[in-house]
């Protein structure tokens, strides 16, 4: 069994493009998506529906997560996918990752493991908190894709999960499997996302292009290999799909600094002044000083 885990910033289409991918791969393989997200949404393409019931929120009506079922939690999606959603607290109060932890232990202890191909992880955003590194922290995941677009912030936290994934590669075994540019029709995209994945030590696995049909399809809560299986959207995610069965090239990455991030969009013309890019680099680079 391989265990993968999609990571990527907020927004990026992660659990969109994960979704998509999974379908692509179910048709030879058997496989289980576990939401990493407390917003639950990364299994809703797949069960046709908002959002699924998790793990947590049930624990919290039963008083323990001992009291659970796994058939509760564990529902079965397009293609015999098995989907479960981690979830995570009220908006404020306490830590979101800690449900990562808890569905993950949960579903090892009542057996959800057995009997498949591979485990699918979405997880949220960044690896800035301990909870949602858990994946690659204890070594769950073994593989890891980014997926990321030619927007600054994107290709700022991709650097920022390559920094999460070196730290724990000898502990935990963890490997980066390579970027996934999810195209916002950026300038010279594709040669951007390939610079960052050589300057990374990794290969980007595949470009999907941007297309409405995405967009068409998630109104209907389906994936674009269900919603319009013969289109060229489709058969892109098929693609990605059977690239990711064959990799071979997982490597432990070998993330640049802020100063050479900053270089490398300004190599290729995108760093104008961006706010919200500058925040980050300042507030990175106090860190580093201090």
């Amino acid at each position: 069994m391989r265990q993968i885990a999609f990571y990527g910033k907020g927004g990026i289409g992660k659990s969109t493009t994960s979704q998509n991918t999974i379908a692509g791969m179910a048709d030879r393989n058997r496989i289980m998506i576990v939401g990493c997200d407390p917003k639950a949404d990364s299994t809703r393409l797949m069960l046709h529906s908002k959002a699924q019931t998790t793990i947590l929120h049930l624990a919290a009506e039963r008083g323990a997560v001992e009291d659970l079922e796994l058939e509760e939690v564990l529902l079965t999606g397009y293609k015999n996918v098995k989907c479960v959603e981690s979830g995570g607290p009220e908006p404020g109060v306490g830590c979101a990752g800690r449900g990562i932890i808890t569905a993950i232990n949960f579903l090892e202890e009542e057996g959800a493991y057995e009997d498949l191909d591979f485990v699918s992880y979405d997880v949220l955003g960044d690896v800035v908190c301990g909870g949602f590194a858990m994946p690659i922290r204890e070594g769950k995941a073994q593989e890891i894709y980014i997926v990321c677009s030619g927007e600054m912030m994107a290709m700022y936290a991709a650097n920022n999960i390559a920094r999460g994934i070196l730290k724990y590669a000898h502990s935990g075994g963890v490997r980066l499997g390579g970027l996934i540019c999810n195209s916002r029709n950026v300038d010279r995209e594709i040669d951007l996302i390939e610079t960052l994945a050589a300057r990374l030590g990794t290969q980007m696995i595949h470009y999907v292009p941007r297309d409405n049909i995405v967009q068409h399809a998630e109104l209907r809560r389906m994936t674009v290999i269900e919603y319009a299986p013969d289109s060229k959207q489709a058969e892109e995610y098929r693609t990605l799909a059977r690239k990711i069965e064959d990799n071979k090239n997982l490597v432990i990455p070998t993330p640049i600094s802020m100063d050479e991030l900053e270089d490398l969009l300004v190599e290729f013309g995108l760093l104008n002044g961006d706010e919200e890019y500058e925040k980050a680099l300042a507030a990175d680079k106090a860190v580093v000083a201090v």
